[in-house]
C-alpha cells in the first residue's frame, strides 16, 4: 500500500505538469527517465527520490516545497475542506478552468477575476 505522502507527492507532480501543459513522456524525457516511472511516482506507486524530485522540481519549474503543499491539511478537516472538493487538484475541470484562466491576456484576466469575485459574493 502507498503512503500517504508518496501519494500527496504524485498527486502534486501530476497537478503541476498538468498545469504547464506537460505530457507524462515530456517530464520523462526532461528527468531522463522513461514516462511509466512518470506515472508510477504520479499514483504514489513509487516513491519519489529526494534528487529525483529535486529533477522534476526544476523540469517543471518549481520549488521542492510544492510538492509538499496542503501535506498537513490532508489530515483534518480545515476550512478549505468544507467549501471544496476534498481533491480539488485531482478535478480535471478545475484544472482546465485554472489553465483556461491563465491563457487569458493580463489585463482581461484581471476583469475575468472580478467579475467571478462579485459573482461569488453574490450566491
Amino acid at each position: 500500500m502507498a503512503h500517504p505522502v508518496d501519494v500527496h507527492v504524485g498527486k502534486r507532480i501530476r497537478h503541476r505538469r498538468w498545469l504547464v501543459g506537460m505530457t507524462q513522456q515530456q517530464l520523462a524525457e526532461k528527468v531522463g527517465i522513461k514516462f511509466q516511472q512518470i506515472q508510477k511516482y504520479e499514483t504514489g506507486t513509487n516513491r519519489v527520490s529526494a534528487s529525483r524530485l529535486w529533477d522534476i522540481a526544476d523540469a517543471l519549474d518549481v520549488e521542492v516545497g510544492f510538492f509538499f503543499a496542503g501535506l498537513e491539511d490532508d489530515e483534518g478537516e480545515g476550512e478549505v475542506a468544507k467549501i471544496y472538493p476534498s481533491d480539488l487538484i485531482a478535478d480535471k475541470e478545475a484544472l482546465d478552468l485554472v489553465r483556461s484562466y491563465y491563457a487569458i491576456p493580463e489585463q482581461q484576466r484581471k476583469h475575468l477575476f472580478e467579475l467571478a469575485r462579485c459573482l461569488s459574493d453574490v450566491a
